[in-house]
């Protein structure tokens, strides 16, 4: 049974997670972000570096920084956790499809589209361990193509495929994201023990609630998910979803955050002028 600990990022409602095993005291950093603002362009590290200045007081030594997928609503820090502790950057293999599809966007020429960028592309069902605990990659896309969700002990970490039971689940129009994929991905998760603890990667409030949360269960999720509990049909999600996704604009900072994410977190290199710059392109998103 791994120790997690969370760390909610309220400029993009993201959650981080510190997950270490008790007994070698290795540990994974899932999902962590980047500072950005994206009026002035300001980009720091000062959350990870809180997460890592706490890690490093518990004595723990983070052997992974692991991304479940390409997010489009922060940028990641797994970079920077790389660089700063020496762990193995991962993500599911699916990376290089959407590597492709948003190399041309930005005229990223320096983005290779074979994930080379990140230490490890991890296939589904394949194993890793964090110290003693056994950890296993769910391929579970629908959201994107590359999405994947890691189940570590008695834990799964499933990025943006599931929210908390009254908020539901995440959108499926991005390029390769599918309702019906998505909801095959879901039920994957779901089809899991009961008592198996879900962490979701955001938490966005909805009107009945006014504490953000991040923990649930398969079996709530189950019984209460307002997209896809138990008796939600296959074909209703699909109605719900491609409904509702019809009406979301575009997340705020997916432009920043997607030429940084295929990047392992990266920044663009420099230009001539000895600046690093992040690419705008007009008109390419509308619609």
């Amino acid at each position: 049974m791994p120790n997690v600990q969370a760390f909610f990022d309220e400029a993009t409602n993201t959650v981080t997670y510190l997950v270490s095993d008790p007994a070698t005291h290795q540990a994974a950093l899932i999902d962590p972000v980047l500072d950005y603002e994206p009026n002035s362009g300001s980009l720091s590290t000062a959350s990870v570096d809180e997460i890592l200045d706490l890690a490093a007081a518990r004595g723990l030594e983070i052997v992974w920084a692991l991304d479940t997928h390409a997010h489009a609503d922060h940028l990641s820090a797994v970079d920077h956790v790389r660089r700063s502790t020496g762990a193995r950057a991962g993500i599911g293999a699916n990376i290089t499809r959407v590597q492709a599809t948003f190399r041309p966007l930005f005229n990223a020429k320096d983005v290779n589209p074979d994930g080379s960028v990140f230490d490890v592309l991890f296939e589904d069902n394949e194993s890793f361990r964090i110290g003693e605990l056994e950890a296993k990659v769910l391929y579970t896309p629908g959201h994107t193509p590359a999405c994947v969700s890691y189940l570590i002990g008695d834990s799964v970490f499933v990025g943006d495929t599931l929210f908390m039971p009254d908020y539901g689940t995440a959108r499926a129009d991005f390029p390769g994201g599918d309702a019906a994929t998505l909801y095959q991905s879901i039920r994957r998760i779901l089809s899991l023990p009961p008592e198996v603890r879900i962490f979701v990667g955001h938490d966005y409030l909805p009107e009945s609630r006014t504490k953000h949360a991040w923990e649930t269960t398969v079996a709530e999720q189950r019984e209460k998910n307002v997209h896809v509990r138990e008796e939600v049909s296959e074909r209703d999600f699909i109605a719900m979803r491609t409904k509702r996704d019809a009406t979301l604009a575009a997340p705020r900072l997916i432009l920043p955050s997607l030429q940084i994410n295929i990047r392992a977190g990266r920044l663009p290199p420099a230009e001539d002028d000895g600046e690093t710059y992040l690419k705008i392109p007009v008109n390419r998103l509308a619609g």
